[in-house]
């Protein structure tokens, strides 16, 4: 068994050969990516099973989901442990307005967030927004 296939396996999710494919490419990239970033890598895959893979990784919590700003969703891996939960995995997000890249900077923490009573939260997003490190060099 791949690493791959072990990693799938772990969310209880059947590691089928478009599955590990789109795992890998996300476990690639060093940004998030949105849906058509991934139909455009897979270009002769079949869009309704590339949106069915991604979220069947969201519901798995193998990728969360980053609402930046832009309009477009865009999606990163998660941490090992995470299981999205805002209570234990909050982290901020970077955007360039620059390249328009979007980072996971998950070594810097959210601190725990409590809504006044009565309210229940269920999502979390902190974006940052700026000149990424790379476009500040030039």
């Amino acid at each position: 068994m791949s690493e791959i296939e072990q990693q799938l396996a772990e969310f209880n999710i059947r590691p089928t050969a478009m599955r590990m494919l789109v795992y890998q490419f996300i476990e690639q990239q060093q940004k998030a990516v949105s849906l058509s970033v991934i139909e455009d890598y897979f270009d002769k895959a079949d869009r309704t099973t590339l949106y069915r893979t991604i979220k069947t990784f969201e519901e798995k919590a193998v990728v969360h989901q980053i609402d930046d700003g832009t309009g477009v969703a865009k999606y990163a891996l998660c941490e090992p442990g995470c299981g999205c939960d805002i209570g234990l995995d909050l982290h901020l997000h970077f955007h360039c307005t620059h390249c328009n890249d979007t980072t996971c900077l998950t070594d810097h923490k959210i601190p725990k967030i409590k809504v006044p009573a009565g309210y229940i939260a269920e999502n979390i997003n902190l974006v940052v927004k700026g000149i990424c490190d790379l476009c500040n060099r030039t």
